[in-house]
């Protein structure tokens, strides 16, 4: 008898990066925000950055309305956006979309691989670009790039 493991999406990994959105509040008056829906699932990130002189990522306010694994996602992002450009985010935009769309390799990412279960799942795509999205669109109307 064969048995067919299949890998939970929802982990206690995944559940337990959601609850650390606590550790990034809403910035009062950030100096970038940007504010994006997922036009699949409806998920919405709101993201607020402040950013040293040369443009690098100090402190970030997240709100997400998403599901466990945009929440999760998030996290992953906030937790090792710090110091990043708006050069940095668009490179990770580009090897996120290519992991998740065309089964590319996992870009290097701190914890990133707490969402392989994802992969398998395109509805949950777009929540989990979401954040790495938002950011860069924040960035980028920082900067006047673009």
């Amino acid at each position: 008898m064969t048995t067919n493991r299949v890998t939970p999406l929802y982990t206690p990994e995944v559940l337990a990066l959601a609850v650390e959105l606590a550790a990034y509040p809403p910035l009062s008056d950030p100096a970038s925000h940007a504010e994006l829906r997922s036009r699949t699932c409806g998920s919405v990130a709101r993201i607020g950055l402040a950013t040293d002189g040369e443009g690098a990522i100090e402190t970030i306010g997240l709100k997400m309305s998403a599901c466990a694994i945009g929440q999760a996602a998030a996290a992953i992002f906030a937790g090792d956006a710090q110091g990043k450009k708006a050069e940095d985010l668009d490179s990770a935009v580009a090897a996120v979309e290519v992991w998740l769309a065309e089964g590319g390799p996992r870009p290097e990412w701190p914890r990133l691989e707490l969402l392989d279960a994802a992969v398998a799942h395109p509805g949950r795509h777009e929540a989990i670009l979401l954040p790495w999205r938002a950011a860069a669109a924040a960035l980028s109307k920082d900067n006047g790039a673009r």
